[in-house]
């Protein structure tokens, strides 16, 4: 694939970056550089190479989940400034 003057005005208008033709023409060898490099890695063979997310192996420290918080309703509530029948209670908006 290679990229035209064209091509690079239509991106950057779809991108709505303004570029001046000089710009534009000196885009163009540099895309078409970055899109040679794509197509060598393409070339790599990596059949029976695992796909990885991190560069070091990480493992998740994970708990256990269990609720620790629970029946402390009125410790909250005592925070609010004002509470009706166990929830905050809010100034009405509508109408």
């Amino acid at each position: 694939m290679s990229i035209d003057l064209q091509t690079v005005k239509k991106i950057a208008s779809l991108s709505r970056i303004s570029v001046s033709d000089a710009e534009a023409e000196a885009m163009v060898p540099e895309l078409n550089n970055i899109l040679g490099w794509v197509e060598q890695l393409g070339e790599v063979d990596v059949s029976g190479v695992e796909p990885m997310t991190a560069v070091i192996p990480n493992h998740q420290r994970l708990r256990d989940d269990v609720v620790t918080d629970g029946n402390v309703r009125d410790k909250v509530l005592a925070n609010a400034p004002q509470a009706e029948h166990g929830f905050f209670a809010v100034p009405k908006v509508i109408e």
